[in-house]
């Protein structure tokens, strides 16, 4: 491994930089993460944010430590968020979520097999309640057109729930 000051004699530059220190600090980072992956991409932000300043970060006495430093920060940031999204989603778990009864699937499907444009408008429309006019500017779509794919959306989805209907 190359020490910093003897990198610094000999005119390192942030590649020969990032080559010598980003093992190390990823096997650091590593022990106390408990995840390569996690470990991995911290330091690489570390490194990416050493890079943008590296003309600062290379007059420092150590950039290695400022690299560390900004690694174990993002890392505990990390855990930080890990612990309040866990934390969250324990206090606001709903335990026993009813299966959707025949209806509701019968509805999916027959969704699943329109046209994207009428599937899309049909669920801005009447699940989102969004106007004619809200969809045609979400869409990018006249708003006779979102009329048009309505009546036609809503025309296959009932041959489509009547054919299901009759199936039965």
């Amino acid at each position: 491994m190359v020490d910093v000051r003897q990198a610094r004699e000999v005119g390192l530059d942030f590649d020969g930089f990032y080559a010598a220190h980003f093992q190390p600090l990823t096997i650091q980072l590593y022990a106390y993460t408990g995840d390569l992956p996690s470990a991995q991409d911290v330091v690489q932000e570390a490194f990416c944010r050493a890079l943008t300043r590296w003309k600062r970060v290379s007059a420092l006495d150590d950039p290695q430590a400022w690299v560390r430093r900004v690694a174990w920060n993002l890392a505990t940031s990390q855990w930080r968020r890990a612990r309040t999204a866990a934390a969250f989603l324990r206090k606001h778990r709903v335990e026993n979520v009813p299966a959707p009864g025949p209806d509701r699937v019968a509805l999916a499907g027959a969704l699943a097999t329109l046209p994207a444009q009428h599937r899309r408008v049909l669920i801005l429309h009447y699940l989102a309640d969004q106007s004619v006019r809200e969809i045609a500017d979400q869409v990018g779509a006249p708003e006779g057109t979102v009329k048009a794919w309505l009546h036609r959306g809503r025309a296959a989805l009932a041959a489509r729930l009547a054919e299901e209907e009759d199936e039965s």
